[in-house]
């Protein structure tokens, strides 16, 4: 018999083949086939084995893995969904150097791969509703400002909990400076060794002071860095081993030998005592590698709050409070109290509480925030409008459409968050790096201890045990976690700010190799929607403000999409709409009424002929022009003769030629993909200089172009906004989709463009540059410190200048790694991307 399990924690392929062994492994079990990524486990069996068998040898294994049967595990996992708290955490914590993907755990501590903290989610939709307590009664909460009515007091508001990074970072500051006060004066009596007739033996014997030096090194050891020593342990026992392996490991032999030599001090050789016969001790390096590892923890903790401060910005835009018109009167209620059909009020300066679409007013709207273009836009009825946008100098009213998680500063936010937390495949190098790196620092040192020990001078071993420590902790791979998720959070956030949304790392660093971007014509390259572009007379009766305002007044009693863009058109320019009587459309040739007892028809050739209205030669050769070009031209006959025209075209937005222009320049080839018909393909085409495009597509026809480039060895980038690219979308290497095109688009799309034109393409590829070129400079940085720093701690330079590098040196060489690659991660914030 076969059952199916869910497992949790795999994040590689070498993950699923660990999972099968072990369950294979089991008694009783025939064959077990791990998918990685259904997440499932298929056993066949001969009888039922308990679940708790399978538990308990992947708990035997490490506890990296857990199996569940798939209603229990969904069950659980939608229970803890809907009990998340509301403050600005969620309860869920996962590493930032995002070892095992995207694996979560449900309480704070330290990743089992890397050993650094866990950090909490943010709660990305928050609750903007205020509280009120009263000081002297915290039992006593309202949801605004009061008196309290048990003792009258003056409610206060409530201070809002600080988040998961502002507490790790207060954590580790306050135990940092307990860490710095007894470290101290361990260092400088240890330091007076230096100083002629050392005026501190003349106070008690340097026995006696190397009690002192243990004494004060307690409370560093046993309380402000020994977390560093269970994440060694746990490393160790795991087989995971980190940077935290080599700290404990190099700071716990400093400690602990010194420990010894105190206690015991007849079991060392000469080597190691001094004149006076006490052995040398070296608790003033352990205390000091701990205390400056630890200011190394402290920073990056601050440096996560930075690089996350994109989400923290997004977040501060939602607005508090909405006015909502109830019973035609306007109420201040919370934004969470909103629902979908609510009639808002926006006032002057007002940010927009939810998406929706104005019903009343008019206004310009500041959308920098979310598009990244600093011109406000102007907007009427009927005009979409989204949420944490800043309404201009005037009021109006607008109908909720979206609101919560759906809005789409929420999706934004949601987005971000993801994208940041994402693994970016150059992170795999860095990741292989370090499985190897440590086993080789630790036989490094290993041998240069055992090479100083023979070798070298006297006291030769208590120099083998200082070069030993110093390989291990300049050694720590610290930096080279840190290189890739800095700069993809970073940059992610600037992308956002940018109004480029990108859904994962993996895009972000594909992007950079994209060397073909496939467009799509229309809601692309083009507005996406039809507009008048000319009205045209034949001959002198009619002038041509008199034909727009018959082809207006005919067209405001049709549904046709063509028809709603002249009645808007002629909106734009005031005229005025008459009444039509006996209207009536004729399917695909056009409609016909009468205005002012005039019979009017307006359609093409074929509506003519049904009208039997003539069109001379003459006149279609001056609407040729226009139908070379693709547009849509209708004629307007009045009483039996033709005498004017409308051209109806997609207008070409107007940042698609520079674009385009710059994506060329970049080595880009731009092919224009469209169903639309071949005479308005090729007169785009021209416009714009591609060098290649195809007409006539469907979505199939798209998606097998992709592929043939695919198969060439092209690297594709396809742009899109509707239904009909989705699989192309897919199917390319980086899908770009643009905002203000359909869900299906953006959901099959790994980078979303908010304001939806072509120029987002080219910050995306200049975002891409950035950030890769950010992440090769930080690998750079982590690895030329171990490179170079490892060499030197193990003593080849001592022969030819005397030159040895002390623990001490080490370990703020290791930390000034570590800082260096977060400054440089941080200069992503202040790029131009445009």
């Amino acid at each position: 018999m076969k059952h199916t399990y869910h497992i949790h924690g795999m994040t590689c392929n070498g993950c699923r083949s660990h999972v099968e062994q072990t369950l294979s492994k089991i008694e009783g079990i025939s064959k077990a086939a791990v998918d990685l990524e259904k997440a499932e486990a298929t056993l066949e069996m001969e009888t039922p084995i308990p679940i708790e068998k399978f538990q308990e040898a992947l708990k035997n294994d490490g506890g990296q893995y857990s199996i569940h049967q798939d209603k229990e595990h969904h069950h659980s996992r939608d229970k803890k969904k809907a009990e998340k708290p509301k403050g600005k955490g969620t309860g869920t914590f996962y590493c930032p150097m995002h070892c095992e993907g995207h694996k979560t755990y449900n309480q704070p501590g330290d990743c089992p791969v890397c050993g650094m903290d866990l950090v909490e989610e943010q709660n990305l939709f928050v609750s903007s509703s205020e509280q009120w307590t009263c000081p002297m009664h915290p039992e006593v909460v309202k949801g605004e400002p009061g008196s309290c009515p048990i003792c009258g007091m003056d409610l206060v508001a409530v201070q809002p909990d600080l988040s998961s990074e502002e507490k790790t970072y207060k954590k580790l500051l306050k135990k940092f400076w307990v860490a710095a006060a007894f470290t101290l004066p361990i260092f400088l009596i240890a330091m007076s060794e230096m100083i002629a007739d050392n005026p501190l033996y003349n106070m008690m014997e340097q026995k006696y002071w190397n009690w002192m030096q243990f004494a004060l090194s307690i409370p560093v050891v046993f309380y402000a860095t020994w977390m560093f020593f269970e994440r060694a342990y746990r490393s160790i026992k795991t087989w995971n081993l980190n940077m935290f392996t080599l700290i404990g490991i190099g700071a716990g032999v400093a400690w602990l030998f010194s420990v010894v030599g105190m206690l015991f001090p007849d079991i060392f050789p000469s080597e190691f005592k001094t004149e006076g016969g006490a052995v040398h001790v070296y608790f003033e390096a352990a205390t000091v590698i701990l205390t400056l590892v630890l200011l190394g923890q402290l920073l990056e903790a601050r440096a996560h709050s930075k690089t996350n401060s994109a989400v923290k910005e997004l977040l501060k835009l939602a607005p508090n409070k909405a006015i909502k018109i109830v019973d035609g009167e306007e109420v201040e209620v919370p934004i969470d109290e909103i629902k979908l059909g609510d009639i808002l009020k926006v006032k002057p300066g007002d940010k927009i509480p939810v998406d929706g679409v104005v019903t009343q007013g008019s206004t310009s709207v500041d959308e920098s925030m979310i598009t990244g273009e600093p011109i406000p836009v102007n907007k009427s009825a009927d005009d979409k409008i989204s949420s944490g946008t800043i309404n201009g100098n005037q009021s109006f009213m607008m109908k909720a459409e979206k609101v919560g998680s759906d809005t789409l500063l929420s999706q934004i936010i949601q987005m971000v968050n993801d994208a940041s937390r994402s693994r970016a495949p150059i992170q795999n190098l860095a990741d292989k790096v370090s499985a190897y790196f440590v086993p080789i620092v630790v036989l490094t040192a290993i041998i240069t201890f055992f090479v100083w020990a023979v070798w070298g001078p006297d006291p030769s071993y208590v120099y083998a045990l200082v070069n030993a420590i110093a390989v291990l902790i300049i050694a720590c791979p610290c930096a080279l976690g840190l290189a890739t998720p800095m700069s993809v959070m970073v940059g992610v956030g600037k992308g956002a700010q940018n109004g480029v949304l990108i859904k994962n790392a993996e895009a972000l660093e594909k992007m950079n190799t994209i060397n073909t971007l496939i467009v799509d014509k229309t809601g692309t390259i083009t507005e996406g929607r039809p507009t008048v572009e000319k009205i045209g007379v034949f001959g002198n009766t009619y002038s041509e403000e008199e034909i727009l305002q018959y082809i207006i007044s005919l067209n405001s009693n049709s549904e046709h999409p063509l028809a709603e863009a002249t009645v808007n058109y002629g909106k734009e320019q005031n005229t005025v709409i008459k009444k039509v009587d006996g209207f009536s459309a004729v399917t695909g040739k056009g409609v016909e009424g009468k205005v002012e007892g005039k019979k009017l028809v307006l359609g093409n050739p074929k509506m003519m002929d049904y009208a039997n209205a003539t069109i001379s030669v003459e006149m279609k050769d001056e609407v040729r022009t226009y139908q070379k070009q693709g547009k849509t031209v209708s004629y307007l006959a009045i009483d039996g003769t033709v005498l004017g025209y409308v051209v109806i075209g997609d207008k070409i937005k107007k940042t698609s030629v520079r674009a385009i222009k710059e994506l060329q320049k970049k080595g880009i080839d731009v092919i224009m993909l469209t169903g639309d018909n071949h005479d308005t393909a090729l007169a785009v085409a021209n416009e714009l200089n591609l060098a290649d495009f195809k007409a006539g597509m469907l979505p199939e026809d798209k998606l097998r172009k992709v592929e043939k480039l695919q198969e060439s060895g092209k690297v594709v980038a396809m742009a899109g906004d509707g239904i009909n690219d989705a699989p192309a979308l897919a199917k390319s290497d980086v899908g770009i989709a643009m905002g203000t095109g359909t869900d299906v688009a953006i959901e099959s799309a790994a980078i979303t463009l908010v304001k939806g034109d072509l120029n987002g393409i080219v910050k995306a590829r200049n975002l891409s540059d950035a950030v890769m070129g950010n992440i090769k400079q930080n690998l750079f940085f982590a690895l030329i410190y171990n490179t170079l720093g490892v060499p030197i701690a193990a003593g080849v330079l001592f022969p030819l200048f005397g030159i040895l590098l002390s623990p001490m040196i080490a370990a703020l060489a290791m930390s000034f790694s570590s800082v260096s690659v977060i400054a440089n991660a941080l200069r992503l914030r202040t790029k131009s991307i445009q």
